[in-house]
């Protein structure tokens, strides 16, 4: 199963040149970047983020340190103008199995209303868009803390174990038949 992990930048660079962006935060995208590695034990693993400077940019793409952190709703917003993350993330996410998302809700509001998910999504956000993940027959839990919360990644990792076993068994019953 291939996953992708996506989440927002953070206004700890770890890095004062440049680096990979998976590499270049820490703050909040730390606990993220934890659940990726978690995960990597069951699924192939890439791990993506929303730059207030670039975008949206895969984990290993270079970047340098930027004061464009967007962090209200008006500059997810304006970020969209200018970069159309959505639809990079759309073109992007197709190849995988299920896209992973943790950004705030604001944010999340402009990923539904640009339709940057063609794939099944699993995300830790807002209660405003449980109804609509529900309908979409995505994973929704609920936020509390900074972007995943332990309870959550636990969750989280049952969810994605089964459906690699899933994935595995339905292999093998296509392979014997």
């Amino acid at each position: 199963m291939r996953v992708l992990v996506i989440t927002n930048d953070s206004t700890v660079f770890l890095n004062k040149g440049i680096a990979a962006a998976k590499d270049m935060f820490g703050g909040r995208v730390t606990e993220v970047k934890n659940f990726c590695n978690r995960i990597s034990n069951i699924c192939d693993v890439s791990f993506g983020i929303i730059s207030g400077r670039f975008g949206f940019v895969p984990g290993e793409y270079v970047v340098m340190p930027y004061s464009e952190i967007t962090d209200t709703p008006q500059a997810y917003l304006e970020l969209q103008e200018k970069k159309d993350y959505a639809t990079s993330i759309n073109i992007v996410s197709r190849p995988f199995d299920r896209v992973i998302v943790f950004v705030p809700k604001a944010m999340m509001a402009v990923l539904l209303d640009n339709n940057a998910f063609p794939r099944k999504v699993i995300s830790v956000t807002d209660e405003v868009f449980k109804e609509h993940f529900k309908e979409n027959g995505w994973s929704w839990y609920k936020r509390s803390g900074a972007r995943i919360g332990k309870a959550n990644a636990d969750a989280i990792y049952k969810e994605l174990k089964e459906l690699v076993k899933e994935e595995e068994e339905r292999l093998i019953s296509d392979a014997s038949v």
